[in-house]
């Protein structure tokens, strides 16, 4: 019967058996990946010969592949002149699937001939098309190449980028199929141990990828796995459905009396875009092809946000010092529902087993998940900060809120931003990541502890520069978040100037994946604690990147640090903070959603005087005086200072600073500065100049 599917399917793509009724010609045309190059046993285990075990004996698949190939005709050693070319017209194949590229990016050929790339592709194709008028082509997207690779920064990284664009280009222009190498490869660095080569895992899914292609068998009907009963979607916008479903296959969707369909590509992609939906619910969302039906219940429009970072983030509501009331009070929070993603292990001072380390290379170091319902039990086992914060806004806005929690205790900024914006804007810091000095001392060290039993060459861990977009993020494609929510920092505040860079590109990053280039970026200023001497700089750097940064803004958690306990148990303060910053950026509302901030400074005589803004009501949080204001005169040498409120204004001087050029408010590392405003909401670390 598989057999008989196959070959009607082949049919219906127009394809004509040329050789004989019952077997099907397919030649794997290409370069040392096709070849197997690096792969021990490649006669068993290079992607054609996988291949010939997939598609079973109705198909004759055939290894034309040549080490070091060009497709230029004027490169260096061009297919088209090497033996195998020639073997490979002479099959006379039904199927031909071409790999080629990689080797163009030798600084010998694309600079010189990259105008005569797509003529001399249109060559290639036509060859086969005279051999076998009635042959289908498939060109292939080229397989990474990683920042291993030597000449990677010399040209082959950007000139790698620009034959992917010309190959896109003649698929279409030809007319062929287009097979996509690059995706499923590209997050498994793991699988490239030259930074060229696949190795045999990897030339299994480069099989499974043409398999897919020439029989059209895609799994059927599929949606990615946050899609589940209870889940919410985001109200008032455009609602995107998309899976993967077989090729040419018909999907339809009806969600709350709206319906559409849609029919998949010849890449098993399919979408379908519903009008936009009030909040309200509950309904139900069908997806239907001929052979299968996939029902979601209880299904809400809402809003939804991705709430991630590190160890604070992803701290459980139970284990916080307002657990008991806060359990208890979950009972009465139907708006609230939680898509916990938690990690089949804690990032511990421990060593994995050989198991969990296989899982995190194979990018399954988030147990599945699903939408719940919000529970004493769920809500124990979720972010207290994420619970907070949707729990204010829902009790605001009268909606259901869902929250997505993928937060990673002591997670690197790096690892969470995609390998792509990396490889193009900071490769840097993808280099020897375990022995560099990009990252802290302790999360290399971490990470070596946790991985010791893994004999892998190229084994991957959490902390490793865009580890957790892969195993985290690229989950989520397709989500259309309202915003997110991040608390992160404790494991970069060694190097202030580094972060910088990285959280920047760790927005533009998630903004151009989830196609949103506004998407609001809400996160938490690190708490105190003794003794991080670093951390009084790194907030202030927080402070001045919530400034400057688009639809960016910061929620101060100084007050609540501890100071010996990086994880402040009081989790409440924080994810209402949050939560207020959000009701008024994201959702105009009215309300004081930060505590003072500075506008300015001017010195009077021997004195300071600072200007607030949302300063009315200012005050100590305690009733005592002002705690935590330092002068410094051209010496640049702080001294403890008084500080008395005159209305909006600040005064600040100190009896050993007569001439004062700077100051600075809550600049240690375990502070107990005291200021706040009326509605209760802390002053930020800072540190300013006059005339800055």
């Amino acid at each position: 019967m598989k057999k008989l599917l196959s070959l009607l399917t082949l049919l219906t793509l127009g394809v004509c058996m040329s050789f004989a009724a019952d077997t099907i010609r397919v030649a794997c045309v290409g370069n040392s990946v096709t070849y197997g190059m690096g792969i021990p046993d490649r006669a068993e285990k290079a992607y054609p010969v996988r291949l010939q075990a997939m598609l079973g004996d109705g198909y004759k698949v055939e290894n034309f592949g040549h080490s070091g190939s060009t497709l230029l005709r004027k490169g260096h050693r061009p297919y088209m002149k090497v033996p195998e070319f020639r073997k490979a017209v002479d099959f006379k194949a039904d199927i031909v699937v071409i790999h080629l590229g990689l080797n163009d990016t030798d600084p010998r050929n694309w600079p010189n001939y990259r105008d005569e790339f797509n003529a001399d592709y249109y060559a290639l194709i036509d060859s086969f098309k005279v051999a076998n008028p009635e042959a289908k082509v498939w060109i292939c997207r080229m397989t990474p190449i990683s920042h291993d690779h030597r000449r990677y920064q010399s040209g082959t990284r950007d000139w790698h980028a620009q034959i992917q664009e010309h190959i896109e280009q003649v698929a279409a222009a030809a007319g062929v199929g287009l097979i996509d190498f690059f995706a499923p490869l590209h997050a498994r660095y793991d699988l490239f141990p030259d930074g060229l080569h696949p190795n045999a895992d990897g030339a299994l899914i480069l099989a499974q990828q043409v398999y897919k292609h020439i029989t059209g068998d895609f799994g059927g009907v599929k949606l990615p796995a946050y899609y589940s009963d209870n889940m919410v979607i985001q109200r008032d916008e455009p609602i995107r459905i998309a899976g993967t479903a077989d090729a040419s296959e018909r999907v339809d969707v009806s969600l709350g009396g709206k319906k559409g369909k849609a029919y998949a590509s010849a890449q098993g992609e399919w979408e379908v875009t519903l009008p936009q939906m009030p909040a309200g619910g509950p309904y139900k969302l069908t997806v239907r092809t001929k052979n299968r039906t996939i029902e979601y219940n209880n299904v809400w429009m809402g809003d939804v946000w991705v709430c991630s970072g590190q160890s604070n983030m992803e701290w459980r509501l139970k284990n916080c010092t307002t657990a008991q009331e806060d359990c208890a009070a979950a009972a009465n929070q139907p708006l609230l529902h939680f898509y916990n993603m938690r990690g089949i292990t804690d990032t511990y001072d421990n060593e994995w087993s050989v198991d969990v380390c296989e899982k995190v290379n194979c990018l399954e170091y988030f147990h599945p998940a699903k939408w719940e319902l919000c529970s004493p039990e769920a809500a124990g086992d979720f972010s207290a900060i994420a619970y907070h914060f949707g729990k204010t806004l829902a009790d605001s806005l009268g909606v259901h809120v869902g929250l997505v929690l993928n937060a990673v205790g002591g997670s690197t900024t790096e690892s969470w931003i995609d390998r792509r914006t990396l490889e193009f804007d900071f490769p840097q810091v993808l280099y020897r990541w375990t022995e560099g000095d990009f990252g802290q001392d302790w999360a290399r060290g971490r990470a070596k502890r946790n991985v010791a039993a893994s004999k892998v060459p190229l084994q991957r861990h959490p902390f490793m520069p865009h580890y957790l977009f892969d195993a985290g993020m690229l989950p989520l494609k397709g989500l259309n978040p309202k915003g997110v929510i991040w608390y992160q920092g404790e494991s970069n505040a060694h190097n202030v100037e580094l972060h910088e860079q990285l959280f920047t590109l760790l927005e533009k990053s998630w903004r151009n994946y989830f196609n949103d280039p506004e998407l609001p970026f809400y996160f938490v200023q690190l708490s105190s604690i003794a003794p991080r001497h670093s951390w009084p700089h790194f907030r202030d750097s927080q402070r001045q990147l919530a400034e400057t940064l688009p639809y960016t803004w910061m929620a101060v958690s100084s007050d609540l640090g501890h100071p010996t306990d990086v994880h402040p148990r009081n989790k409440r303060p924080v994810g209402q903070r949050l939560a207020f910053q959000a009701l008024r950026n994201s959702f105009g509302k009215q309300l004081v959603a930060e505590g003072p901030k500075c506008t300015g400074i001017q010195v009077k005589g021997s004195a300071i005087l600072i200007n607030f803004a949302n300063a009315e009501g200012m005050k100590t949080a305690d009733g005592a005086a002002l705690r935590g204001f330092e002068v410094a005169g051209a010496d640049g040498i702080f001294h403890p200072a008084t500080a008395e409120i005159k209305g909006t204004q600040i005064k600040v001087h100190a009896k050993a600073v007569k001439t004062p050029v700077s100051v600075r408010y809550a600049w240690q590392p375990f502070t107990d500065a005291n200021l706040i405003n009326g509605a209760g909401i802390p002053a930020s670390t800072f540190r300013l100049l006059v005339n800055e």
